[in-house]
């Protein structure tokens, strides 16, 4: 079974341009409490480097590219995000990289819940121990 669950969205639009929609039980499988992006990365960051006991979340390259590492404990997978009609569905208890992003890259992602310090395992040790436990 593949870490990559990448969901396809529908590009609408004619000679003006592109739209994707993203609603929440449409094309999006939870409700959306929490959006977030990431841009103006520098060069050679790395970010990430967690996992979520209950979180869920859609990250989606909306402009440049970046690489993720998605890993469940047993196998890691690579990927990179450089269209905006993909969006990477991240489930609980998945650890995520991110780095080489580009110069230009805008990463909105979409969260299942508020922000929450105590849902984060930002230990790999740790990670790898509760996962073996569930």
């Amino acid at each position: 079974m593949s870490l990559i669950n990448l969901i396809d969205f529908n590009i609408l639009g004619d000679e003006r341009g592109s739209l994707v929609s993203l609603e929440q039980y449409q094309n999006i499988p939870f409700d959306i409490k929490r959006i977030y992006y990431i841009f103006g990365t520098k060069d050679g960051v790395a970010r990430g480097f967690h996992a979520h006991k209950e979180l869920k979340q859609i990250a989606i390259c909306i402009q440049g590219e970046c690489r993720f590492i998605m890993d469940n404990g047993k196998q890691k997978e690579e990927i990179i995000l450089n269209k905006p009609n993909k969006g990477l569905f991240i489930d609980v208890m998945q650890w995520h990289e991110m780095y080489d992003f580009s110069h230009d890259c805008v990463l909105i992602v979409l969260a299942s819940d508020h922000y929450d310090e105590q849902d984060y395992i930002r230990n790999y040790d740790d990670f790898l121990a509760i996962g073996l436990n569930k």
